[in-house]
């Protein structure tokens, strides 16, 4: 089960978080390339996704968009949630390495200093009820979304490739 939410700071975003650690297993194994990794820094927590459209980078992300998604981490953590100060670490999906003999859910990174982190200094009730109130649950087919967005990538770039042949 995989829950998604809608932000007002950039509605057409996509924003999800696996239900527990074994769905979280499965959003590591069929991440896309242009989804963002957020996290509760030293504290075990959901880990919750945004998916970037064309064009867009993970140096910029919306300040209130990046502060829903920190919020949204913060609160899915049982222990962090109870605490002030907390910081969220975020990086890009492809930088987030998973080995042999790590527990589910856990992972590490390729490049430590592709690591953004943000502090929440508290919880804002407001922005959790209203992200809460755009939760929709779903059951979708992780491996099969990846297979056919590669394929339409592949299929751009071919595309391009072949305008660019005919000048």
């Amino acid at each position: 089960m995989v829950f998604y939410f809608v932000s007002s700071a950039q509605p057409d975003s996509i924003v999800y978080m696996g239900r527990d650690k074994y769905e979280n297993e499965e959003l590591i194994k069929y991440g896309w390339e242009e989804d963002v990794w957020f996290h509760a820094d030293k504290f075990s927590s959901a880990h919750v996704y945004l998916r970037l459209k064309k064009g867009e980078t993970w140096d910029n992300i919306n300040p209130d968009l990046l502060n829903d998604l920190a919020q949204l981490t913060k609160a899915n953590s049982i222990e962090g949630n109870k605490k002030d100060h907390v910081t969220i670490i975020y990086t890009p999906w492809s930088n987030l390495k998973k080995t042999p003999g790590m527990d589910v859910g856990q992972v590490s990174f390729f490049n430590p200093r592709m690591v953004k982190k943000i502090k929440v200094e508290k919880r804002v009730n407001e922005i959790i009820n209203r992200l809460n109130k755009t939760k929709v649950e779903r059951n979708p087919d992780l491996n099969a979304e990846k297979v056919a967005h590669e394929r339409q990538l592949r299929q751009q770039k071919y595309a391009e490739e072949k305008r660019k042949v005919k000048y």
